[in-house]
């Protein structure tokens, strides 16, 4: 039996390079060895997210996205975290096990809310909502990036109280983390994210990718731009762009253009696959998806009610 892998990514907005490289080639070039499970995370964009239109086209988006970089939804369950209700109602349970000062220690919630992010219940809640979409598929092992094992810490937390509470329940998973791409870079050399406005869209067109490009805060010593290397570094192996590096000392405008190329060379194939997806193709898979995953979650939440004595059967 293959051990289980759960991933998501929010249907907040536009998917960038960041998302690429940092959490979905990994699971691509992993998936197979797993039963993997990938979740379209749309109940917690709903932390920031107040437009019912965008989130549509957002999930929508998203699940192209996917689509067109590789993932084979034959082989890997693609499902919408909001078609499973096991997931709120787990998380429930999850946030009646544990303290107000052990959710406050949760560094995601403090940066966010540090960055004016509002401090509702939701996100202040939003780790038991996590633990919950990983605990309810006996999930073994998550991908993340290294500034997010403590979202995995605290899965493994929330199981260890509901096993200690109730009897031996859930399976505590374990962080994959990729060290060499955990973290990617934005244009401004802090963490590529969309709430920082550093990013390079994964599906835009040459124009807009170059706009992003262009863009890149140019921090140089000794005539060597750092932040374009950092990025440039992604899309070709560091071996080969020393030499150009060298021979293009201080022409940070012919660099930024040999970046554009070369991020044009392995996204516009890519881009051209996802113009032959449809909306019809997607609500298809996610159909299917969700039948395989609800008939998991619907099993477990059958035996955790059982066990906290809501069911009376």
């Amino acid at each position: 039996m293959k051990k289980r892998l759960l991933t998501g990514i929010q249907s907040s907005g536009t998917l960038h390079i960041g998302n690429y490289f940092g959490a979905i080639k990994p699971f691509l070039e992993i998936s197979e060895d797993y039963d993997s499970m990938l979740m379209v995370a749309d109940y917690h964009a709903l932390t920031s997210l107040r437009d019912p239109a965008a989130m549509r086209a957002n999930i929508m988006h998203v699940v192209k996205d996917y689509l067109a970089l590789g993932v084979n939804p034959s082989q890997v369950v693609i499902f919408k975290q909001s078609d499973v209700p096991a997931h709120t109602e787990l998380a429930w349970i999850f946030n009646c096990l544990v303290t107000v000062p052990f959710l406050q220690q949760a560094h995601a919630y403090k940066d966010k809310v540090a960055k004016g992010l509002e401090a509702n219940a939701g996100l202040f809640t939003y780790p038991m909502l996590m633990a919950a979409d990983i605990l309810l598929y006996d999930t073994d092992v998550v991908p993340v990036g290294a500034d997010q094992k403590q979202h995995i810490e605290y899965a493994r937390e929330a199981a260890m109280k509901f096993n200690n509470a109730f009897g031996t329940t859930f399976k505590e998973p374990q962080e994959l983390i990729m060290e060499s791409i955990a973290t990617i870079p934005g244009t401004d050399g802090k963490k590529m994210s969309k709430s920082y406005g550093n990013t390079i869209p994964l599906f835009g067109t040459k124009d807009e990718i170059a706009s992003a490009v262009m863009g890149i805060v140019t921090d140089s010593t000794g005539d060597f731009p750092h932040h374009v290397h950092a990025i440039h570094k992604l899309f070709q192996a560091d071996g080969d762009l020393i030499p150009l590096y060298e021979e293009h000392k201080g022409k940070y405008k012919h660099l930024k253009e040999a970046l554009i190329e070369d991020i044009e060379r392995i996204i516009a194939p890519m881009r051209e696959i996802r113009t032959h997806i449809t909306d019809a193709d997607v609500k298809t898979v996610l159909e299917e998806g969700v039948l395989r995953a609800r008939a998991q979650a619907d099993a477990k939440m059958q035996v955790v009610r059982e066990r906290v004595g809501v069911s009376l059967a």
